[in-house]
């Protein structure tokens, strides 16, 4: 009885978020707290409660903590050079625009939003995707790729849960995985060289000044044409370059930031100035903090240093580091309380998320429902694959994370492969590696809203997002998991 109890309250909860019926902290708290009344335990759903969030509150710390941090770093400047050196690297050729496409999308997904990384990802490089003629569904899939990779972060959101769903430490979780999580972006910036040197091919490469040039005509194909053939270059003007990109403008270009002359500082329907809220890294942001750049680049390294070799619990370093950055950048109460203001949804909705956690975990725990579920699936597993538990949950963590969120994979399906791989000697460390391996995949989901941003600001179909995208992601999630399995992490 258990058993059918815990997978229908497991499949309601899936059915509720993927129809959108109910947001996923509504339905963390409501459909648990109704099959615990089922199964007759109701008098006991404080007792799980309680126990739940006195075990996640280090989790929910941690995310809370590391939003504000790299939301005051993108605030202050800390990425600013890093998209201008990218955008110089990438002058006007296909091979490297693609490649510091990649490059960009991972660095700036450290701060663990994959809304922000791909806002200021298409901001930077929309342009000259669509001033060279290229392909716009290679950005999309190249940025989604390595910001489904880079996800795995602590702070991201995939490992949290696991280590929240399973009540273990995050740090645990992910410092093991670095290698084969760092295989998979080597992967990724492979695959951008590959599909750069086809759009190369495809296009030719044009110098900067030309790709800049403000007009439609012939230009000369250089290294990588057609053999020195003319060909014409119908797309629109840039729109101003990319905030904080040094770029020179062709002669008889209109005034920086007007690509159209009218005065209204965009270029009608030519690219992101033309839509609203379409920013990126504003040069002229009221929150920038040149003078101490060295200062918040120095504390993001040892930041993340000390994170790496555990010289203290990933939400403490977070709380220290989120108090020097406002303390230091913002000296002033106000400016705290602003900054702390400006970032206050994206920390609600994920500490929210957290906590509503607890009463899914703690009933599915404390009724027993997990148990027997588990018993269920051990005996479904055939013998000879019960040592592989954590192979079997990587291979399901692909499909599976594509079609439900993480929300439902981490909370409802997770536990229950962690119970079936102990009822075998698999340790529940092991079980939570591998099911991280899909989110380079997850990150193309339909259920993912971030996705939206990203094909929404590229005026990309969705449909030819996917179609493009995620044979390559598959690929990367299974580089990530062959590499764990080789270097014996998994």
């Amino acid at each position: 009885m258990l058993t059918v109890l815990g997978f229908a309250m497991i499949a309601t909860f899936l059915v509720l978020i993927m129809m959108k019926k109910m947001s996923p902290i509504a339905a963390l708290v409501l459909v648990p707290a109704l099959f615990c009344v089922l199964v007759g335990q109701g008098a006991q759903l404080g007792d799980y409660v309680l126990e739940g969030v006195g075990n996640l509150a280090p989790t929910a710390a941690m995310l809370m903590f590391a939003i504000v941090y790299f939301g005051v770093m993108i605030d202050v400047g800390l990425f600013d050079p890093i998209v201008r050196g990218i955008l110089r690297f990438c002058k006007a050729d296909p091979l490297r625009i693609v490649v510091g496409t990649a490059v960009l999308a991972a660095i700036v997904s450290l701060d663990g939003d994959g809304s922000t990384t791909f806002m200021i990802t298409v901001s930077a490089m929309y342009p000259l995707y669509k001033r060279l003629g290229m392909s716009l569904v290679v950005m999309t899939g190249v940025a989604a790729t390595a910001n489904g990779v880079m996800n795995t972060l602590p702070w991201g959101g995939p490992t949290a849960r696991a280590a929240t769903a399973l009540k273990l430490d995050a740090g645990d979780i992910f410092v093991p995985m670095i290698p084969a999580l760092g295989a998979g972006l080597l992967f990724v910036f492979a695959l951008a060289y590959v599909l750069g040197r086809r759009e190369r091919k495809r296009l030719g490469h044009l110098t900067l000044d030309e790709a800049l040039e403000p007009r439609t005509g012939t230009v000369l194909a250089a290294a990588g044409g057609d053999g020195g053939t003319e060909r014409s270059v119908t797309a629109p003007a840039l729109a101003s370059p990319a905030p904080g990109a040094s770029m020179p403008p062709a002669p008889g270009t209109p005034p920086a930031g007007d690509g159209d002359g009218d005065g209204d500082g965009d270029v009608d329907g030519a690219g992101p100035a033309a839509d609203e809220g379409f920013q990126g890294l504003d040069p002229e942001r009221p929150t920038l903090r040149p003078r101490l750049y060295w200062f918040n680049a120095a504390l993001t390294v040892a930041l993340l240093t000390a994170m790496i070799m555990e010289l203290l619990p990933i939400p403490v370093l977070f709380l220290i580091g989120a108090a020097l950055a406002l303390t230091v950048n913002f000296p002033h109460m106000p400016d705290q309380k602003a900054r702390i203001a400006a970032h206050a949804d994206n920390v609600l909705n994920v500490a929210g998320m957290v906590f509503a956690a607890a009463v899914f975990t703690g009933v599915l725990t404390g009724t027993g429902m997990v148990k027997h579920m588990a018993d269920w699936l051990v005996g479904a597993v055939p013998e000879a694959m019960g040592p592989h538990m954590a192979l079997v949950t990587g291979l399901l963590s692909l499909p599976l994370t594509y079609f439900m969120s993480n929300d439902g994979f981490y909370f409802g399906v997770l536990p229950v492969l962690a119970e079936a791989g102990a009822a075998h000697g698999v340790s529940p460390l092991e079980i939570a590696r591998a099911s991280l391996v899909g989110q380079a995949l997850h990150m193309s989901s339909p259920l993912v809203p971030a996705v939206y941003v990203l094909v929404g600001m590229a005026k990309v179909e969705f449909g030819d997002h996917t179609r493009f995208t995620v044979k390559w992601a598959a690929l990367t999630s299974l580089v990530v998991l062959g590499a764990g399995l080789l270097l014996g992490i998994i």
